[in-house]
C-alpha cells in the first residue's frame, strides 16, 4: 500500500473516531467511509469476497442474537421466580 493510502487510512479512522466520540455521527460515518473507500480501493477482491459472504454472516449473527436473547430471558425469568420464592418462603415462617 502507499503511503499516501496509509496515511489517508489512519486520517479517516482517527477523525471518525473522534467524531464519534464528540457526538457528531454523520461527519463521523462519511470519514468512516472514506477509509473503507480507501481500503476497498487497494483490496478489491477481498471485498468482494466479503460481498458475497454477507448473508452468512448476518445470519449466523441473528442466530448468535437470538441465543443470547433466550438465555437472557430464562435468566431473567429463573430470577424472577426464585426472588418471589425466597420472599414467599420468609413471610410463611
Amino acid at each position: 500500500m502507499e503511503y499516501w493510502k496509509r496515511a489517508l487510512l489512519a486520517g479517516s479512522a482517527a477523525a471518525a473516531a473522534i467524531m464519534f466520540v464528540k457526538g457528531n455521527k454523520s461527519a463521523g460515518l462519511i470519514l468512516a467511509g472514506v477509509g473503507v473507500a480507501t481500503l476497498a480501493s487497494e483490496y478489491p477482491e477481498k471485498f468482494a469476497e466479503l460481498r458475497e459472504n454477507l448473508p452468512d454472516y448476518i445470519e449466523r449473527g441473528t442466530t448468535y442474537l437470538d441465543v443470547v436473547t433466550r438465555v437472557g430471558e430464562r435468566l431473567a425469568h429463573v430470577a424472577e421466580s426464585r426472588g418471589s420464592d425466597w420472599y414467599e418462603a420468609l413471610l410463611s415462617r
